[in-house]
């Protein structure tokens, strides 16, 4: 089974692009602009509006430079994307240091570097975004220019309303950046996950595929071995004698045949009759998911029980490896034994998969099938500790794609362990992979068809 640890699911993905920072810069700059042209020359309130300008100059600079620099497509590490974020944080320091500090309503704007940071940056430079914020902001409530106000006239708030901005500025980026962080964090995490299931299905693909490439192997092998074939014969005809020679060419035309047949079964491989190596029978299923299992000592229990004849199924890669992850986790747990139980009806089949270990962990329980939550980690034999929580999530997804429903519970007292089990109507349980069976009967439909199992 595949080691999830081993797979390289992106790391990198969290780096901001220049791209995004230059851009929203520029937005800061002509709001910014518009900001301090409209309190001058609309409102007619007198503020250093030279200052000002030169402040946001320097920023309009820098996007410029940047652009210069580096492509449009250059992603930022983390240390260049902190000090891009420092510098817009400082920025916004001393346009508001000329025009009112604390007083100034937009000095809820401290809020937005950290939040940009929380959402891509790891959690201590984010950290040190916010405390920086929180500096730049506690020196304004007591060191700034008047607010700009009408000429003649001053404009001042009491101390206890400057502090009661202070704080809910620190609060704001405190909360924010802690919830923004949370958001883009599971974000990440299901991405990364969905990704690693990606990888699983298509390397369990390549199983399947093997019998479209033999068949192609068939198609292309049959026309050569049809002129040894006729040659051969044509020879056996001009040879009159009881020798040697004769006795070779009934050999050569032995193993022809032979050859034949042996690419006639490849053939019908990628054929919708591909008999008992593409159609499984519940059993089948059961034992094909359970035999790898049975070396490790732990018995694995069967029992079969239903109305009408048993269902069948076409061999599906993502339901076979979902399957033999819940038997794996089942026998990883089992003190004693693990017990499939199969049943169906003429709507639906149901699979069980019970163990008799201590089960799952009541608040594991509640988020089960979410990526990157350990199963029963504390309870884990030492040689099987260590998982990153994607196994029952890939599980979960595989199946579901199949049109299964999967669900999580542990038995009921007195008993103990964990069941699994999952549920199709008989018409899912029965439908091929990727539509295998509405494609066009041609040699290598079965290896397209199973190309696009992942983009269903």
């Amino acid at each position: 089974m595949l080691d999830i640890g081993d797979i390289a699911l992106g790391r990198n993905a969290r780096q901001l692009r220049l791209d995004t920072l230059v851009k929203l810069r520029w937005l800061a700059v002509i709001g910014q602009s518009a900001a301090v042209a409209l309190v001058q020359f609309g409102l007619g309130f007198p503020l250093p509006f030279g200052a000002c300008f030169a402040v946001i100059s320097v920023s309009a600079l820098l996007n410029v430079g940047l652009r210069v620099v580096y492509p449009v497509s250059h992603r930022l590490s983390d240390r260049a994307a902190a000090s891009l974020l420092a510098y817009d944080i400082l920025q916004l320091a001393v346009l508001l240091y000329l025009t009112g500090g604390l007083q100034n309503p937009f000095a809820i704007l401290f809020l937005a570097p950290v939040l940009i940071s929380a959402t891509a940056l790891p959690p201590q430079k984010t950290l040190i975004l916010g405390a920086f914020a929180i500096a730049c902001a506690s020196g304004l409530a007591i060191w700034h220019l008047p607010l700009p106000w009408m000429p003649g006239e001053e404009f001042r708030l009491p101390f206890a309303y400057v502090a009661g901005i202070w704080i809910s500025v620190l609060l704001g980026i405190a909360f924010i950046a802690a919830y923004a962080w949370r958001v883009a964090d599971e974000a990440r995490m299901l991405a990364e996950a969905l990704a690693a299931t990606e990888l699983v299905l298509a390397r369990e693909q390549h199983l399947s595929q093997l019998d479209g490439l033999a068949a192609a192997a068939a198609h292309e092998l049959g026309t050569p071995l049809a002129t040894i074939a006729l040659v051969a014969k044509e020879l056996d005809g001009l040879v009159h004698d009881d020798g040697q020679v004769r006795e070779d060419i009934a050999l050569l035309r032995e193993q022809v045949a032979r050859c034949r047949d042996i690419l006639g079964k490849l053939a019908s491989l990628a054929s919708g009759d591909a008999g008992p190596l593409d159609v499984l029978t519940l059993r089948h299923l059961i034992e094909e998911v359970a035999g790898p299992q049975r070396p490790f000592g732990v018995p694995i229990r069967i029992a079969l029980a239903g109305d009408g004849e048993p269902p069948s199924c076409r061999r599906n890669p993502g339901v076979l490896y979902g399957l033999a992850n819940l038997v794996d986790n089942a026998v990883d747990f089992a003190r004693e034994a693990v017990t499939i139980e199969a049943g169906w009806d003429a709507e639906t089949v149901r699979l069980a998969i019970r163990d008799d270990g201590p089960g799952f962990q009541p608040l594991v329980l509640l988020r089960l099938g979410d990526p990157y939550v350990t199963t029963r980690g504390r309870d884990r034999r030492p040689e099987q500790a260590g998982g990153l929580g994607l196994g029952l999530f890939i599980a979960k997804t595989l199946l579901e794609r199949s049109g299964a429903s999967v669900t999580f519970a542990n038995a009921a007292a007195p008993g103990t362990g964990a069941v699994v089990t999952v549920r199709w109507s008989r018409e899912a349980f029965a439908r091929p992979p990727a539509l295998a069976a509405d494609a066009p009967d041609t040699t290598n439909s079965r290896a397209g068809d199973e190309s696009r199992l992942l983009a269903t």
